[in-house]
């Protein structure tokens, strides 16, 4: 039996995460901190997931990490630099694992490695990502990703990385990220949505995904708990926790 703790618990994606755990026959639900409660509240746990803000995750995963205790993080707004501190906190604790995943939505994790495969044969890729307006980051950590594989795959195959042009976009198209024009949306009534648009002469393919409720974000969190102690150091996505 795993013992989980929930940072952020009392939040919407917390009492989820709760309930799941709590349903799942294999994971017992050990701690739900929440904002102002004490951390060592984890002690004994083997791994926490952390669904709080952007501008928590770094102290609650140090701590998590300096205490042996691996780390799932749904957070939003984990960047680059966030990615590489982690990195460094992982050094000193090399059976620690930690897992950075952008989203839990298996239909997600499908869109982007679609998208991946479909990019070299287009020419031009867009993306649309649609978020409830409560969302602090834009672009979104699932558009940021599918933007990095697209351009990575379009590299790859001899096209070229980059989608759009090379310059600074005017505001009205978005942001160029490693290439690739995002556009976000930030709308009362969404929940999570994404468009990639791959153009070509005389055609267009949408691959779209869409979470109308946040209950699709639990068997991706579920296998991340599951898979995050087996994997020492950092891994970001879901795509290696589910062998996809």
């Amino acid at each position: 039996m795993t013992k989980v703790g929930v940072l952020g618990a009392h939040g919407r994606m917390g009492m989820l995460a709760c309930t799941a755990v709590e349903a799942a026959d294999d994971l017992s639900l050990e701690a739900r901190v929440g904002s102002g409660d004490p951390l060592d509240m984890l002690s004994g746990v083997d791994v926490a997931v952390d669904v709080t803000r952007p501008d928590a995750v770094l102290s609650n995963v140090e701590w998590c990490v300096s205490h042996g205790i691996n780390v799932v993080v749904g957070t939003s707004g984990v960047t680059a630099d966030r990615l590489q501190r982690i990195s460094e906190m992982l050094r000193h604790a090399s059976e620690v694992g930690v897992a950075v995943v952008p989203n839990f939505s298996i239909g997600a994790v499908l869109m982007t490695r679609f998208a991946a495969q479909a990019a070299p044969y287009f020419e031009s890729v867009e993306i649309v990502e649609l978020h409830h307006p409560d969302k602090r980051d834009a672009p979104s950590g699932t558009a940021t990703s599918t933007a990095s594989k697209v351009a990575a795959a379009r590299q790859q195959s001899g096209r070229g990385a980059e989608s759009g042009p090379a310059e600074e976009l005017p505001p009205a198209r978005g942001q160029l990220v490693d290439g690739i024009p995002v556009h976000s949306v930030r709308l009362r009534g969404l929940v999570a949505h994404q468009e990639v648009l791959l153009g070509a002469p005389g055609e267009v393919l949408t691959i779209r995904h869409d979470s109308t409720d946040r209950a699709s974000f639990m068997p991706g969190l579920l296998a991340a708990l599951r898979a995050v102690g087996s994997r020492p150091g950092l891994t970001v996505g879901l795509d290696s926790l589910i062998d996809l």
